[in-house]
């Protein structure tokens, strides 16, 4: 028998109470502040939007909360241990008191919850009253620090997918700055085209080939040629599209960092393009566009030109005053194959370090979901 079962034997056998979300003498939920992401100053503590970290601040309106995105990337969640600042696209879920629940078990059991199931609205949002319809488990603090400890157990191997990725990042970086060749503003090696506006109610399994912003920094990779979405029959005549070898350029996310981002589009079947998007007509090699778009030396370059509001956008005429370097197809092949090897090593999802993590994501995930299924203590008990 493990510590666990032996800890629900002692102090939970017929069950644990269930506890409604809304229950101000154990949870707080309430929204961050401020509708634009303050500038990175480089501060003390990270700033949260609704996916994760966007900025660096010296300033803090919160601490040991889990945040769940509001508007953007709504229902994601995330966790920050110590002081933080949350934006007005974070809700902000905070344990009141400590001695009845552990803050990272909520983490735990929030993620286990499909939030975004509860979005609503044109634009998605999730509110802080969407909160007052759920009830969790809260079985004794003894049981909740043991899934926690178990739990946190799975979480270590991300770290080493972190390293991964600032190495990636850095290899990337250092490549395209090497380039020293005819440097030229992106506007200039083709044209640009916005896409045109669908909507959620849109989306049907079989119909038109459609790429969605919001798939660009959250599903695609570099270059793609099949569609995750579609949308109706009869939009077909009103859409604009990319053909193939276009690159499809985001224009709004949630962060300063995720606009801009491409991919490059291989398929043979032309693909209707959303209005928060941009289509890149161009005759060089379409990957090594859309490598550069992942690129700091590109993002620093057009972050100046990125309105921030509620969700960052930026105009085609922003995005066209980018610098690239444009060397010869040749040299341009050769750079792609070099960073598709590297893709390799780092992303293939059918061996090393990433088939690892995507096992253990297997497997924390069965096992929190099993730790967390608890019987409800019934009343009479």
């Amino acid at each position: 028998m493990s510590k666990l079962d032996e800890l629900i034997e002692k102090l939970c056998p017929n069950g644990v109470n269930f506890e409604e979300l809304r229950n101000k003498e154990l949870f707080k939920f309430y929204y961050g502040k401020g509708n634009k992401i303050p500038e990175d100053i480089g501060g003390i503590y990270d700033v949260y939007g609704a996916n994760g970290v966007v900025s660096h601040i010296n300033e803090y309106n919160c601490e040991d909360v889990t945040i769940i995105g509001h508007i953007g990337a709504v229902g994601m969640v995330n966790r920050c241990k110590g002081k933080c600042f949350v934006t007005y696209n974070g809700t902000i879920a905070e344990v009141v008191d400590k001695s009845k629940v552990n803050s990272q078990y909520l983490y735990y059991v929030l993620t286990t919850l499909n939030l975004p199931s509860y979005k609503k609205g044109s634009q998605p949002f999730l509110s802080v009253s969407d909160f007052d319809k759920i009830r969790i488990p809260v079985p004794p603090l003894e049981v909740q620090c043991e899934i926690v400890r178990i739990l946190d157990n799975f979480t270590l191997l991300s770290a080493e997918l972190s390293a991964r990725k600032k190495q990636y990042q850095y290899y990337l970086d250092s490549i395209y700055e090497n380039i020293k060749d005819n440097n030229v503003n992106l506007g200039s090696i083709g044209s640009f085209t916005r896409g045109k506006r669908f909507v959620h109610a849109d989306v049907v399994d079989e119909g038109v080939p459609c790429i969605h912003y919001g798939e660009l920094y959250t599903f695609y990779g570099v270059h793609v040629n099949k569609v995750k979405s579609h949308i109706k029959e009869e939009l077909r005549s009103k859409m604009r599209y990319a053909n193939k070898n276009d690159v499809i350029i985001v224009g709004a996310g949630e962060n300063r960092m995720d606009i801009g981002i491409g991919v490059a589009w291989e398929g043979d079947e032309d693909v209707a393009v959303h209005d928060a998007c941009y289509t890149l007509k161009h005759n060089q090699n379409p990957k090594y566009i859309s490598y550069f778009l992942r690129t700091s030396q590109y993002h620093n370059q057009i972050k100046k030109f990125v309105y921030e509001g509620k969700i960052c956008s930026i105009s085609a005429e922003g995005l066209k005053k980018a610098i690239i370097p444009i060397p010869s197809i040749e040299e341009q092949n050769k750079i792609v194959n070099i960073l598709e090897k590297f893709d390799d090593l780092c992303n293939d999802i059918s061996q090393g370090l990433p088939a690892e993590i995507e096992a253990r994501q297997k497997q924390y995930e069965y096992y929190r979901d099993k730790l967390l299924a608890f019987k409800e203590l019934k009343v009479d008990e």
